[in-house]
């Protein structure tokens, strides 16, 4: 090679090294930082959740992404909620996780976290007017008539009965309008009772529905009720039987889960149906897509989780301690047999 050409090459190999250091390359081991605001820890849906942001990250951010990420949880407490977002906000992660007990009230921190250039990834509700990046919910309008159609069913399309009621989270509420509106079809149910549940109130879903029951004392006034979610089903299983009065009311809930899976499986309880969501999959899909985001791939701005519509008959051969809090993991609901109904 002639001298003149190799000092081209030099000075070439040169610059490329000083614009290497000048502007280095972004890889996949960026040390990305990652929040995650959770409304409630309390009950299977909240675990699970949190499982599966834990697996997502781990498995598309990787191990010490996982021992980095910022959870935070408020119990329901809209004011701590964002408390801790406005927080987040100012750490100014690459990638918010959210899951809200109280949508509407987050949506202005919401707000001001998208203006910031903060991508986030809701899981379980639909943040209204909010631009966030994706969001991964069940069809919390279905649950709501499917958990109706199998109480009119049962009931032979006559009957009374109770509603328990989650209007706090705006998405939440869908349930119960889900309810209504396939009442609409069976004119021979009647509606003989509501309560609201409000997590700052300070009657218990426990003392509501034993103030229901001791409303409707005579077999015949209630019938069957109607939860929106799993926790309160199972609180008037527990009514019913302290009542005396499994045989002649069952109630209906919204979630799945261990719990909720041995009431509906076991011989002596009230509790007969769930809707039982995707909740492990919302948070590991949210961060499969918040990784395919900030390599720049597309991704939905909406997806629909799974849910399927369980009885004892869907638990008759499963192990609830191995696949209660599983049946959503990749393949286990094919390996059980469910399909989904929503």
């Amino acid at each position: 090679m002639k001298r003149s050409n190799w000092q081209v090459l030099k000075v070439f190999f040169v610059l490329v090294v000083a614009l290497m250091m000048a502007f280095p390359v972004v890889s996949a081991a960026k040390d990305y930082k990652r929040a995650i605001s959770q409304g409630w820890l309390d009950n299977d849906s909240g675990q699970n959740l949190r499982r599966g942001y834990k697996k997502g990250i781990k498995d598309f951010f990787g191990e010490k992404a996982l021992k980095d990420a910022k959870f935070a949880n408020s119990s329901y407490n809209t004011k701590l909620q964002n408390e801790q977002l406005e927080a987040f906000i100012k750490m100014k992660p690459d990638a918010l996780f959210v899951t809200a007990s109280e949508a509407a009230s987050i949506a202005p921190a919401i707000k001001r976290a998208v203006a910031a250039g903060i991508p986030v990834f809701s899981g379980d509700s639909l943040i209204a007017g909010t631009a966030c990046t994706t969001s991964i919910l069940s069809n919390n309008f279905g649950m709501g008539l499917l958990t109706a159609e199998y109480i009119a069913r049962r009931l032979n399309g006559k009957g009374k009965i109770g509603v328990v009621g989650l209007p706090a989270n705006e998405t939440w509420d869908h349930r119960e309008q889900g309810l209504d509106w396939l009442l609409r079809d069976y004119p021979g149910i009647e509606v003989v009772v509501r309560w609201n549940y409000d997590p700052a109130g300070a009657v218990t879903p426990r003392q509501a529905l034993d103030n229901m029951l001791a409303a409707h004392p005579k077999k015949g006034d209630l019938d069957a009720i109607w939860c929106a979610w799993d926790g309160a089903a199972m609180e008037g299983a527990l009514a019913a039987r302290s009542a005396g009065r499994q045989g002649e009311i069952f109630t209906t809930g919204i979630d799945g889960g261990t719990n909720a899976f041995t009431y509906i499986k076991g011989d002596k309880t009230a509790m007969k149906f769930t809707a039982a969501q995707s909740m492990w999959a919302m948070a590991y899909m949210s961060a499969y897509y918040a990784s395919e985001s900030l390599k720049g791939n597309k991704v939905p701005r909406l997806v629909i989780s799974p849910v399927y519509g369980i009885t004892d008959k869907e638990l008759k051969d499963v192990d609830i301690k191995k696949y209660g809090d599983t049946y959503d993991h990749p393949g286990v609901a094919r390996k059980l047999g469910w399909k989904r109904s929503l």
